[in-house]
């Protein structure tokens, strides 16, 4: 029985650890891949226009609060128009990847 037990617990981990849904996602990757370096620069700081913000090294907790307002459009001003259609490209998950990793950067 304690074998049973054990094969199952190791079946399981291995399972769920192998499972996307339980990976840690990459931020890095993300602000690529989801095309945030597009307009704030390969390291956050460098802008594509000078009315966008540089976002290196950003608070994370505010920046999730920024990405999911202007998602559900409760900000709706200025900069948010060209945010809306990226916004609609990323779950809340990886809005808080991304936000952790804006937030190393220097």
């Amino acid at each position: 029985m304690k074998f049973l037990m054990t094969l199952t617990a190791a079946a399981l981990a291995a399972v769920f650890s192998a499972s996307p849904a339980f990976a840690a996602l990459d931020g890095a990757k993300l602000y690529a891949e989801k095309t945030c370096v597009a307009c704030h620069g390969p390291k956050g700081d460098k802008p594509l226009l000078p009315n966008y913000p540089k976002i290196a090294g950003q608070n994370a907790a505010y920046m999730v609060e920024q990405m999911k307002d202007i998602k559900s459009g409760a900000r709706n001003n200025g900069q948010t128009a060209a945010m809306k259609g990226v916004m609609g490209l990323v779950n809340d998950e990886e809005i808080k990847a991304l936000a952790d990793y804006i937030a190393k950067l220097k």
